[in-house]
């Protein structure tokens, strides 16, 4: 078995990373707060969160807040686990060099 299996290939952007990193440790953070935490643009921010949501990483939930749009994020089950195992693999590649 190779070192390299358990690296996903979908947590390789630093964006991604970096949503998945703030989700394992908060319950749920919205667009903006992922935005100026990460330092994204909208665009990139909402391409990254809807490649992560496709892969059932994350869950996506809009609302209102008074009348303005809101967005919050927080990692599923499934997306946690992958995150884990993810960390765990670069962990093991990083003790094994």
């Amino acid at each position: 078995m190779s070192i390299i299996n358990n690296i996903n290939k979908l947590f390789d952007h630093r964006i991604r990373l970096g949503i998945m990193s703030v989700l394992m440790v908060n319950e749920f953070a919205d667009f903006n707060m992922l935005k100026e935490l990460l330092g994204a643009t909208d665009g990139n921010l909402a391409s990254h969160t809807k490649a992560l949501e496709k892969a059932e990483y994350i869950l996506v939930e809009k609302q209102f807040i008074g009348r303005k749009p809101n967005t919050r994020y927080s990692a599923t089950k499934l997306g946690k686990a992958e995150f884990k195992k993810h960390i765990e693999a670069l962990e093991k590649l990083i003790k094994k060099t």
